[in-house]
């Protein structure tokens, strides 16, 4: 059986904690003691108790030490032993937007195609006042090459507007009626042939399958934004969050809200006193039209779009599509689809102006790149921004790197550029094999090797696209995923090649917590259990690094304390 125990985890570094305490306040308010407390701290010291005043951490040590800082006004818990670990940090999500998909219509990728028929239908049937049926979930790839097809929703909601988006948020699977409100014809043009394109038949007409922007604008067209609902959909979203231990999150684009959207439904949520998860996120921009504009675009973002809780301060470029649509940048054609070998939106020598400038002004960057082209260009051009402006604080960051060459793995290390992805999405890829090569197949999600090159692994859900709804946003299912690279729960499952990928659970653990903190420049704030930090921190019901890897899933979370607050208790 495959276990992971950490061979750091000692009471060695007891004594060094408790060094840290001579210059604490007075007493605390609450005091986690007799725990297990894994801190993430550089020596990797495992501790008996923290004690918190305000929303710092000013004791982590034994349990006797503690007693020093603890008078009669504190909170004091007996944890029994219990794992604590620093809170979770989701370090890719769409966070404002996905106030919108609180009460939509939510699939399942391990459902089938009749299942999802059988899904709309009910969801249309409780829901005969809805006057478009919007919903997201389902995985293009499990309808072939042509994709799905209207007709298959028009058997069973003809009469109003469907749209329903993929998993990855990059296509959208629509009815006639949709087809019809937005006003598409054998005469509709495609914004970007090959990329962000309406689907056809043999006859010229739309099938109801759409890719990339064509996607995002008829989601945008059909499903307007509401603040009202938003701001309810994000009360939901937090607290689903808090009983899953994250006290931190990057949105990484909202942009379909708008700047000034987007800090007014913040705003709104932070005077509710529900934003309580702590919000970083990034302006983002998805066409080549945007490259002489993007860069003051997000700086703007930067120096507006900030409040009680949260700040927009990075650049996000999405530079690729996905594998499943088949527009992900690729060096070679995909399986059966001879003279397709993905899409890039900018250009090398835009994408390397656009870096470069944001270096410049201390901005941090953020580019969507799957296939293995895009991450061959944006690594050439982090590595012109960086032989340009060497004293730029800017960090640098590649998001979901599905597919990477053998020649760039090296360069995440060398070039200093954080490595986010998702976990999730690690276990076997029955549908993705069907239209990459062997060879491609054999390099999808190199975790452990971008991690033994010396790069900085953060992970995070990409919520709302995860594929099972918010229950994918779990970090504690993604570990469990990343370290057995299988199906939750199932040993003899098939493991996504390579097998060498699989990563421990230490380093699962510091991608969800002090990586996750390096990559929003807050690791001297958060991240890790240590003395003058921010209070985040998650106890759980049993030690993930004692327990069959398999069952992993199953922890809960028992408490989540967020800046010195307990914003969960079970």
């Amino acid at each position: 059986m495959m276990r992971t125990t950490p061979l750091t985890l000692a009471l060695l570094g007891l004594a060094a904690c408790s060094a840290q305490q001579d210059d604490a306040p007075d007493v605390g308010d609450l005091a986690l003691l007799n725990a297990n407390v894994y801190t993430v701290a550089p020596d990797n010291a495992v501790a008996e108790a923290v004690v918190v005043r305000d929303d710092t951490i000013i004791y982590v040590g034994d349990s006797a030490g503690a007693q020093a800082v603890i008078g009669d006004s504190t909170e004091v818990r007996d944890l029994g032993g219990k794992l604590v670990l620093p809170g979770f940090i989701e370090a890719h999500m769409h966070f404002a937007s996905a106030g919108m998909t609180a009460k939509v219509l939510e699939l399942n990728i391990e459902q089938s195609i009749d299942e999802w028929i059988s899904a709309i239908d009910e969801y249309a049937a409780r829901n005969p006042d809805v006057p478009v049926i919007f919903g997201y979930g389902f995985i293009a790839s499990a309808f072939g090459d042509a994709g799905p097809h209207r007709r298959l929703i028009d058997a069973v909601v003809p009469d109003r507007p469907v749209i329903i988006m993929d998993e990855g948020w990059h296509t959208a699977w629509v009815n006639t009626a949709a087809l019809k409100a937005l006003n598409v014809t054998q005469d509709t043009p495609d914004p970007v042939p090959g990329y962000a394109y309406y689907k056809r038949d043999e006859n010229g007409d739309a099938t109801g399958y759409l890719l990339e922007d064509v996607a995002g604008m008829a989601s945008e067209t059909l499903f307007p934004t509401d603040e009202d609902v938003i701001v309810e959909g994000l009360g939901i979203l937090t607290s689903f969050m808090n009983r899953q231990g994250i006290t931190t999150v990057f949105d990484a684009s909202a942009m379909e809200l708008g700047r000034d959207a987007v800090k007014r439904v913040l705003d709104r949520v932070a005077a509710q006193d529900q934003l309580t998860v702590r919000v970083f996120g990034a302006a983002a921009f998805y066409s080549s039209d945007d490259a002489d504009t993007a860069v003051d675009r997000a700086d703007e973002w930067r120096k507006t779009v900030i409040g009680d809780g949260f700040h927009y301060n990075a650049l996000k470029i999405f530079n690729d599509g996905t594998l499943e649509a088949r527009t992900a940048a690729m060096f070679e054609d995909y399986q059966g689809d001879p003279g397709n070998a993905g899409y890039t939106v900018f250009s090398e020598e835009q994408l390397s102006a656009m870096i470069a400038d944001a270096a410049s002004r201390n901005l941090d960057v953020h580019v969507h790149a799957l296939g293995e082209r895009a991450i061959h260009e944006a690594l050439n051009a982090i590595e012109v921004a960086r032989e340009q402006h060497p004293d730029s604080g800017s960090r640098y960051t590649l998001i979901h790197i599905e597919v990477i060459a053998d020649q760039d793995v090296p360069r995440f290390g060398e070039l200093g550029v954080i490595a986010q992805t998702s976990p999730l999405w690690f276990s076997y890829d029955d549908f993705g094999k069907e239209f990459v090569s062997d060879d491609q197949f054999r390099r999808y999600w190199r975790v452990n090797s971008l991690e033994s090159a010396g790069a900085t692994l953060a992970f995070g859900s990409d919520f709302p696209a995860t594929g099972l709804g918010l229950e994918g946003m779990r970090p504690l299912l993604n570990m469990e995923i990343g370290h057995t690279r299988q199906i939750p729960g199932q040993p003899d499952a098939p493991v996504q090649p390579l097998i060498t990928e699989r990563l421990s659970l230490e380093s699962l653990i510091r991608g969800y917590t002090i990586n996750g903190a390096y990559m929003l420049h807050m690791e001297d704030q958060i991240g890790s259990i240590e003395v003058g930090k921010q209070a985040d921190l998650v106890v759980l019901d049993q030690d993930i690094f004692e327990i069959d890897p398999y069952s992993i899933h199953k922890t809960r979370v028992l408490m989540t304390v967020m800046d010195g607050d307990i914003v969960f208790e079970q």
